[in-house]
């Protein structure tokens, strides 16, 4: 059975689940959410894992649509795509909108049990 997404692509919102579904790529994210752009060498200072590993995990970020690149001269600068991230919020915020909903006809259910 095949089910359709009008709201997002399914394969890229799995490719941005997945990207974010490592612990280090997780962290990369959280640091450019929290503290803007950094270059690549800043990145590798603040994790646990080899330049070429990070180099790696920024690629998957950038492939998944969750990170942009800019070249400056010689540096290589990362920050957080606001499109990619969006995509993501936007998913949660139709699950949302449906636990919302289904809480409240609990409620009310519970409510005309009651009375």
């Amino acid at each position: 059975m095949k089910i359709e997404n009008k709201k997002a692509h399914p394969t890229m919102l799995s490719e941005r689940f997945s990207a974010l579904g490592d612990p280090t790529r997780l962290a990369i994210v959280e640091s450019l959410l929290d503290d803007g752009e950094q270059s690549a060498g800043e990145i590798c200072a603040r994790v646990t894992v080899s330049a070429p590993a990070v180099s790696r995990h920024l690629k998957v970020l950038c492939d998944a649509g969750l990170l942009q690149r800019r070249v400056d001269r010689q540096r290589r600068l990362y920050s957080a795509d606001p499109t990619g991230l969006g995509e993501i919020s936007d998913w949660f915020g139709l699950h949302v909108k449906f636990w919302t909903a289904s809480v409240d006809r609990l409620q009310a259910a519970v409510e005309q049990g009651d009375s």
